[in-house]
């Protein structure tokens, strides 16, 4: 894996064996330092007499600031200044000896007047008090300075406010692209956060972006936290590969250029039966376009042939629109029992099983659908005669009123639920507290990656930074927390987009990965293309789809 995911502990031993290897911390930090340089002298080009205050705390972080700030002022020329929150030994301090030697103004965090009047004129901020160290809740001078820094930050963005000359309410003003508040950018983690567990201060600072080193943080993934780390970016260490502390992370996040590798080659020869046949079973009086949307999104990503199997009395008014689909229409939708389909349905649908190279279960059957009888159809008589499955929806909520349904499902079946539908599946009850909702949301990681290995299965726990596992325990996380998916039918595209990677013969881990990736890519850029998240409808996420594929395609 490229992109690690670890926690504080990890991310300590790695640091530690390079140490020994000869990738002494001394050099780690002028690394670290010079990647936020980076960062942000590409930020501040073509502005002049740019400001930059770098909060130092007393440790590695602070080190990375000094180290950092003293670059941007070579480089650049701008005007660097640096609060320390405690004192700092030049005879014992590098980073800090070298500031010193250049002259740069050096303030103590103490002086609460200095740092607010840095602070109204700055740029750049940069946040070096804490790392992956902090102890909660944060007290003495590092808790005063980022309360000061806070407090004139919203005092700045108050004032800028009211200068308005006017407002029209009906013709609501482009965003200003040169705000008067300054850049956030947080070294490793925003000051007060906990690297681990996302738990953050309630005076630690919202950066506009964080830029961590060498492996992402779990911290980084949950929240509250993670909604004060602005966009992650990732700088090398350039730590040995070598390492065996390497060997043991089993957690990495996903991005294009592994996406990339994952997808499935389109030769020049091909035809629709190269790309696969996938089944899409489900659909009811209450959820018609829900298999439609599924196929939308096994369509976008590829797949060469899609069949949606559903009630004969829902597929009319999916089929005046879905031009490319095929149908195998259920009989009947008026059983006497009042279920959508008959049993006789759910025994077509298992029949035509093995005609495909996959398919998804689940989406739109509400509660009318024969569910129950066509899973157990399935587990009872498949003999190994079965495609590859993704279960999706209502095929979950069937699944968790089974006992030890895990046992009949095929090995590395692919299930999609959302963290209700996954409190359903472990039996996690909530309490006076919290729904059994949350209770999964406080355990993403840890839940997804126990129960994959228990369960034998291909698990995606979706919502925001959604988490995919396998059964061996490898876990990937994916980079998008995005309102624009918050919208029903979101889930029925993404079931769409991996049973579609599924049909053209990805491993099952891997058509979860690459489909939940571009699925996610999709609704990112459906929300800047209509510029409102809040307007993002499922269609529109698939018909992104393309889109975020000719990214993937395209990414170095």
């Amino acid at each position: 894996m490229k992109n690690r995911v670890v926690t504080v502990a990890e991310m300590r031993a790695l640091e530690a064996a390079a140490d020994i290897a000869g990738v002494t911390y001394a050099h780690m930090m002028e690394t670290a330092g010079a990647a936020v340089a980076a960062r942000v002298i590409d930020l501040l080009r073509g502005r002049e007499d740019s400001r930059v205050l770098a909060l130092v705390g007393p440790g590695n972080n602070g080190g990375d600031g000094l180290v950092a700030g003293r670059i941007i002022a070579e480089k650049t020329g701008a005007n660097v200044a640096f609060a320390l929150a405690r004192p700092r030994d030049p005879e014992q301090d590098t980073p800090f000896a070298k500031v010193k030697a250049a002259k740069l103004p050096i303030i103590q965090g103490e002086d609460g007047e200095a740092v607010r009047a840095l602070t109204a004129g700055a740029d750049v901020i940069i946040d070096a008090l804490l790392g992956t160290g902090a102890a909660l809740p944060l007290r003495g001078v590092i808790k005063t300075m980022l309360d000061q820094v806070r407090l004139t930050l919203e005092a700045r963005q108050i004032t800028a406010h009211k200068s308005a000359p006017y407002t029209t309410p009906t013709i609501p003003a482009p965003p200003d692209l040169d705000q008067d508040t300054p850049l956030v950018i947080a070294v490793d983690l925003p000051s007060g956060m906990d690297a681990d567990t996302g738990a953050i201060d309630p005076s630690a600072l919202r950066a506009d972006e964080t830029i961590t080193f060498e492996a992402a943080k779990q911290g980084h993934f949950a929240f509250p936290g993670a909604a004060s780390v602005g966009t992650l970016h990732i700088a090398p260490l350039n730590l040995p590969e070598s390492l065996p502390e390497w060997e043991s992370l089993q957690i990495g996040l996903v991005d294009a250029p592994l996406v990339r590798a994952l997808l499935p080659t389109r030769p020049l020869d091909a035809n629709k039966g190269t790309f696969g046949k996938a089944l899409i079973i489900g659909g009811s009086e209450n959820y018609i376009g829900a298999p439609g949307l599924a196929a939308m999104g096994a369509y976008r990503v590829g797949a060469g042939l899609v069949t949606v199997a559903a009630p004969d009395t829902a597929i009319p008014a999916l089929a005046a629109q879905l031009l490319e689909v095929t149908w195998l229409p259920l009989p009947d939708g008026k059983a006497p029992d009042g279920k959508s389909i008959s049993d006789a349905g759910a025994s077509l649908a298992y029949t035509s099983l093995p005609d495909y190279s996959a398919a998804l279960i689940g989406p739109g059957m509400g509660r009318t659908f024969n569910a129950y009888g066509l899973l157990e159809t399935i587990f009872h008589h498949a003999g190994g005669n079965l495609p590859p499955l993704v279960i999706d929806a209502d095929g979950l909520n069937m699944l968790a009123t089974m006992e030890a349904w895990w046992s009949f499902l095929p090995r590395r079946t692919i299930l999609t639920p959302h963290p209700g539908e996954m409190a359903r599946l472990t039996k996690i009850k909530g309490d006076e507290h919290q729904s059994g909702a949350q209770v999964v949301q406080s355990m993403r990681l840890s839940l997804a990656r126990e129960k994959a290995v228990e369960w034998g299965c291909v698990i995606v726990l979706k919502g925001a930074f959604t988490v995919i596992a396998e059964p061996e325990g490898r876990v990937m996380i994916l980079p998008f927390a995005d309102p624009s998916l918050a919208r029903a039918g979101t889930g029925d595209v993404l079931a769409g987009a991996i049973v579609g990677l599924l049909a053209q013969g990805l491993d099952p881990f891997d058509a979860a990965v690459a489909g939940a990736y571009l699925h996610g890519y999709a609704g990112a850029l459906a929300g800047q293309y209509l510029r409102s998240r809040a307007s993002v409808l499922a269609g529109e996420v698939a018909n992104f789809l393309p889109a975020a594929l000719a990214a993937v395609e395209n990414a170095g």
